[in-house]
């Protein structure tokens, strides 16, 4: 029997974003999807796919749903200066060009949400403070035990040294960069109150090689997501059963089986 607890019904549901597609558990029409996402994503007029947080709302530039994760760029972040873009530096007092410089809010998740910063970002921290922040190569075992290094800032890590895209940006605009592995968005506000910038960068799989040369840096943010798997939503989207769309009421939150006839609690047919 169906019944009419939503207006959200399998042909309002949009797929895609642009180039990206939208399947469950997202959605970026009210009701559609899981409603531990509702109101997360948004789809704006030009077709751009943002992800809304407690520090602001950010483009996505790619959904992994086989390794579930969203990347997310973040325009306030340190990008890779280039000589035609001079807001990406500041100027010393004898009008040297010194570093890329802008007011920042460090990127930030609500953590009662399904979404997690991946372990696989790394942030690098540009012109810190030295009486505030410990900026030093840091030993050898902070890459086995890095929980045990959180107040060390280490001056010599590989992405310092080897920064993507524009490898010299710092040696040729004398900026100073440390790596930092931080445990929560806390520890990113914490060394924003000694640093200038920051950028973070995420480490992907390209395939071609063998570990680790396999893995290539990229700036972004890499946002891992939970899928909430049921037999409701599993039932519902079997095509022997008349291949609905998962959703929820819009008012109870309760599952829905999306069918273009209208929603149903079970599934669309059988």
């Amino acid at each position: 029997m169906f019944i009419s607890l939503s207006s959200a019904q399998s042909h309002l549901c949009r797929t895609s974003c642009g180039v990206i597609p939208i399947r469950y558990p997202f959605g970026i029409d009210d009701g559609c999807g899981s409603p531990y996402y509702r109101s997360m994503l948004l789809c704006t007029n030009s077709s751009r796919l943002i992800l809304r947080t407690p520090s602001g709302n950010y483009p996505v530039a790619a959904v992994d749903y086989a390794d579930p994760h969203l990347l997310v760029t973040d325009p306030s972040m340190w990008s890779c200066p280039s000589d035609d873009d001079n807001n990406n530096f500041y100027y010393d007092d004898d009008d040297e060009r010194v570093a890329f410089r802008r007011p920042v809010t460090p990127f930030s998740l609500d953590t009662s949400t399904r979404f997690s910063l991946s372990p696989k970002n790394d942030y690098l921290f540009f012109n810190c403070s030295e009486d505030s922040v410990i900026i030093q190569p840091k030993p050898s075992f902070c890459e086995r035990f890095p929980d045990r290094c959180d107040s060390a800032c280490d001056s010599a890590g590989y992405l310092c040294r080897n920064l993507p895209v524009c490898p010299n940006a710092l040696v040729e605009t004398r900026t100073s960069c440390c790596s930092y592995y931080p445990k929560a968005s806390e520890s990113l506000r914490l060394m924003l109150r000694h640093c200038a910038s920051y950028t973070s960068v995420y480490w992907w799989t390209v395939g071609a090689s063998f570990p680790p040369y396999d893995q290539v840096p990229e700036y972004g943010i890499r946002v891992d997501f939970e899928i909430p798997v049921t037999t409701w939503c599993l039932q519902c989207r079997e095509r022997a059963r008349g291949g609905g769309t998962c959703g929820f009421d819009t008012e109870s939150r309760s599952f829905l089986c999306l069918c273009d006839e209208g929603n149903v609690t079970t599934y669309c047919s059988g």
